[in-house]
């Protein structure tokens, strides 16, 4: 169970989505992608992650600039390690990529998806 102060920080990042975050759960919101549900700011495993899809294990993170940082990129690994053990799968983008190829991004993710429910 997430600690009360994840969840507030989760609450938090939902209202003060980036540009990028605000496109991309325009498009996943209400299963609209293939009709998988995702959650957006969703805690697992001590993390939180941009978006989520419980039905297919799959986390997906919209980066930043700072993401090309040394030690947020070592960061970034050693979470995704973390998240995997745990049996999630990650996919990032970065922000321009959301704001400019929307619709390929979109693909990207729906074929991660599919693929994942043919494992069920």
């Amino acid at each position: 169970m997430p600690s009360p102060e994840l969840i507030a920080a989760c609450r938090e990042l939902r209202k003060t989505q980036t540009k990028a975050e605000a496109i991309l759960w325009s498009r996943l919101r209400n299963r609209q992608l293939n009709g998988y549900k995702f959650r957006r700011q969703h805690p697992v495993a001590g993390f939180i992650l941009d978006f989520f899809c419980p039905e297919a294990s799959l986390a997906i993170e919209v980066d930043g600039e700072i993401h090309k940082d040394k030690e947020t990129k070592e960061y970034d690994l050693e979470r995704s390690r973390i998240l995997a053990e745990n049996g999630i799968r990650v996919l990032r983008f970065w922000n321009f990529e959301v704001e400019t190829e929307t619709e390929k991004v979109l693909v990207l993710i729906a074929k991660a998806v599919d693929d994942s429910s043919l494992k069920l």
